[in-house]
């Protein structure tokens, strides 16, 4: 009887060395090792900016095994940062922060890279974009300094517009103004949303169409004026609503919204993509992002799978019609 019992007891030690699959049950995919996260911009812009709260948010909340890695590269007008993304194939420890030079960049320089080359996870957020001014300069409405701009637009003394790189989102809303205003600005490109605040701050530009985050600190400390939103709708956050949209300033109907969306290297696996969109849901609800979104003027706008696919085949062509009428594609 003692020699049976002692059998028995060994029964489930047998079974586990004889039937391995009943001891290796499968687990999700999560991070082994640092994510890097590839920011395509300059230090203190909007997608800086985001990219380095989702790295210390997810610490903070404890969202991922592994720590986020926030990393720029901004060369090329965002390409240096595409094309290693592109070069990291099935990789699942690289993601990218990603803004509308997704579009911009390939078909201003012709470089090898579509966003199709990528993994697409998840649409953040929309970003919009102000008419700024320097809050030391007599220009109280976006009536009063297009006027002044008008002034100047025949000579060689034209006004500044500073803006993040060339034949990107900045320079596109730019030559809009000047096409349906018939004006003209000389447009200076700068590496990062943050440095074309800085500029205009310092009075080396004299107006910028800067994200709302990108200016919201100089703004609050008084250093800065928004003139008008380029958006269909005023902003509906409390801190913001006062400003008109350009519709309401100037009769002009020009509005426009940039990505702020999340992709992986190609091939990354379908495990890896569906752990990344889990752990963006989880941070999107967190407090603190929220506050930033609500903060920054940012649209809460998440999208995963085909819905997000469509909105980024929408946004292609957008950029293609409105590139090919500034006379931005690559000739």
């Amino acid at each position: 009887m003692i020699y049976y019992n002692r059998f028995l007891a060994l029964i489930p030690t047998l079974l586990l060395c004889q039937w391995p699959p009943f001891n290796h049950v499968a687990l999700a995919w999560e991070p082994t090792r640092p994510i890097e996260f590839v920011i395509p911009a300059g230090s203190g812009g909007g997608a800086d900016q985001m990219a380095r709260l989702i790295g210390g948010i997810a610490e903070k909340q404890k969202l991922s095994p592994r720590p986020v890695i926030a990393i720029n590269k901004s060369g090329g007008a965002g390409a240096e940062g595409f094309l290693y993304a592109k070069e990291k194939k099935g990789d699942p420890h690289v993601i990218i922060i990603t803004l509308s030079s997704l579009f911009t960049t390939p078909l201003h320089t012709g470089v090898p890279f579509n966003w199709k080359d990528l993994s697409p996870i998840a649409r953040i957020a929309l970003d919009q974009f102000i008419l700024w001014v320097n809050a030391e300069t007599p220009y109280k409405t976006a009536k009063e300094y297009i006027a002044a701009v008008k002034e100047k637009s025949g000579g060689s003394e034209r006004m500044k517009m500073g803006g993040t790189g060339s034949a990107q989102e900045d320079q596109i809303i730019t030559i809009q103004l000047e096409q349906v205003l018939g004006i003209k600005f000389t447009y200076v490109p700068f590496k990062g949303g943050g440095e074309v605040c800085v500029n205009l701050v310092g009075k080396h530009i004299d107006s910028t169409v800067n994200n709302p985050i990108e200016c919201a600190s100089n703004w609050r400390a008084g250093r800065v004026r928004p003139l008008a939103v380029f958006d269909t709708a005023r902003i509906a956050d409390p801190d913001w609503k006062e400003i008109p949209t350009l519709k309401e300033a100037l009769g002009a109907d020009i509005h426009y919204q940039m990505l702020r969306g999340i992709f992986g290297p190609p091939d990354m696996p379908k495990d890896a993509i569906e752990w990344y969109i889990g752990f963006l849901k989880k941070l999107n609800d967190t407090p603190e992002f929220q506050k930033y979104l609500s903060e920054g003027a940012l649209k809460s706008a998440f999208a995963t799978g085909l819905e997000y696919v469509k909105w980024l085949e929408g946004a292609e062509k957008l950029h293609r019609e409105l590139m090919t009428k500034g006379g931005l594609l690559k000739k």
